[in-house]
């Protein structure tokens, strides 16, 4: 009886464990975007063009991780002028710090579907916790690529001067900082 109890959970083991996926970052269909205050009168917009990184994911265990590196130097507002003064030493100081990265600590489930990652933000050299919030998850099998792709739309909140991040400050801009990340990952071989 016992064997075939240990079988029983081997199985299981073996089949819980084929859940668990590992997905690699889409960079032409991922791009985090910002949205900050200036000076009170407008919002500006940025994103970051250059992304890479994992998520993987086991739906049956309910656990999951993301692991995201960003070029801090492919910051575009769309408006050459700010995003060279944003890369400069007074903003994302990117010849310093280049990359920008998000490592996390949790993500949470309803269900088999994933709805929050609670993390870590490292920029300029500080690390900090930030959650996101999950708006949008779903996999599909990729009609041209023929593997199967997941993506999902994430928002999340800080303050950049937990950053270090303090440009126009001074001067009546909010530090308050609101993210949209729209990401895709195709499925590792």
């Amino acid at each position: 009886m016992q064997v075939k109890h240990l079988i029983a959970a081997l199985v299981a083991a073996s089949a819980a464990s084929a859940f668990a996926q590992t997905y690699t970052i889409e960079p032409n269909h991922t791009y985090p975007s910002f949205e900050a205050d200036h000076m009170g009168i407008s919002v500006w917009r940025g994103k970051f063009t250059k992304t890479s990184g994992t998520i993987s994911i086991d739906r049956a265990a309910k656990k999951g991780s993301v692991d995201i590196a960003i070029d801090a130097g492919s910051l575009d507002f769309g408006h050459a002028k700010m995003n060279e003064h944003a890369k400069s030493k007074d903003m994302f100081n990117v010849e310093q710090f280049p990359t920008v990265t998000y490592k996390s600590k949790s993500v949470k489930f309803d269900g088999d579907k994933p709805v929050a990652v609670e993390g870590d933000l490292t920029m300029l050299g500080v690390t900090k916790p930030v959650t996101l919030a999950i708006n949008k998850f779903k996999c599909i099998q990729h009609p041209m690529l023929k593997r199967e792709v997941c993506g999902a739309d994430a928002t999340g909140e800080f303050k950049r001067t937990d950053f270090g991040l303090n440009y126009g400050v001074p001067m009546g801009f909010s530090p308050d900082v609101k993210l949209a990340i729209q990401v895709e990952a195709l499925k590792a071989d």
